[in-house]
């Protein structure tokens, strides 16, 4: 297995091959490619991201079939089952690398912050169980000059969300900080521009 660093440039690159529309991840995913996936897999990163349809982690890395273990959820949150699928990939397969990949104009971050300003709308319990996770990045945020500009507070939202989701990995399993100790395991931030398409990795642990 490649080390995170290693890993890590491996998804750089990709982001830089799907920017210059030279990919090659179509290549991955052939017949070939398939057989020998029916029998193991070895991927050498994992991708917790956001379930929006505009962020499809093996596209905008340009990585193909077995690749990456890809973890998506609204809001890039973190519960129990997301830690423990983070886990499992570093454990069975021996993943050196999490990627925690928010992106801008986040629907979650939109709705908590719609929560903070206009209260008691008609939320359903379910989709509350995401804001409300979302909410201890927010509200701090909500005590700056932020407040008055919506917009600014969205987007540095984002990345406090991204934050305290990669802290949260980080600090809050016993797995987990064993393997950023003694293996090199690394646990990075990074968000995708919708505009742009670059992934910007600027929570390096």
């Amino acid at each position: 297995m490649i080390s995170a660093t290693e890993a890590l440039e491996r998804l750089r690159e990709g982001n830089r091959r799907f920017l210059s529309d030279d990919c090659n991840g179509a290549q991955q995913t052939g017949r070939d490619r398939r057989r020998e996936l029916a029998s193991g897999q070895e991927p050498f990163a994992t991708i917790l991201g956001c379930s929006d349809s505009r962020v499809p982690a093996e596209i905008i890395f340009d990585q193909g079939l077995g690749d990456l273990f890809v973890i998506r959820v609204a809001g890039n949150i973190i519960a129990p089952s997301l830690v423990g699928s983070v886990e499992f990939a570093a454990a069975f397969f021996g993943t050196p690398l999490v990627v925690v990949l928010g992106h801008t104009q986040c629907g979650a971050i939109a709705a908590t912050v719609d929560e903070l300003t206009r209260p008691g709308g008609a939320q359903s319990p379910n989709l509350m169980s995401i804001v409300n996770r979302v909410l201890p990045s927010v509200m701090p945020l909500m005590n700056t000059e932020l407040r008055h500009d919506l917009h600014a507070l969205s987007r540095e939202a984002v990345r406090a969300n991204i934050r305290a989701s990669t802290n949260h990995l980080r600090h809050g399993s016993e797995l987990l900080e064993n393997l950023i100790e003694q293996k090199g395991f690394r646990v990075v931030g990074a968000e995708y521009s919708l505009e742009t398409g670059v992934v910007d990795f600027f929570d390096l642990g």
